[in-house]
């Protein structure tokens, strides 16, 4: 039986989003992609990753707050 993690699909269908010409998107595909990447979010959130994401992010904004005083 073949299971599909929920993140890594829709971190491909993102990718695949992405890849398009932004010339080719309409405003409702661009809402589409948006809303595909906030539910990435949400899935990856509480998860180990989503905390050492948001761990480093914290990181780099505070470096770079500390280095403009």
């Amino acid at each position: 039986m073949l299971t599909i993690n929920v993140g890594v699909l829709l971190a491909v269908i993102v990718l695949l989003r992405l890849r398009r010409r932004t010339e080719a998107r309409s405003r409702n595909d661009e809402k589409l992609t948006v809303i595909i990447v906030l539910a990435l979010g949400v899935v990856i959130a509480p998860t180990p990753v989503g905390e050492g994401i948001l761990d480093f992010v914290g990181q780099l904004a505070s470096g770079i707050t500390d280095s403009t005083r």
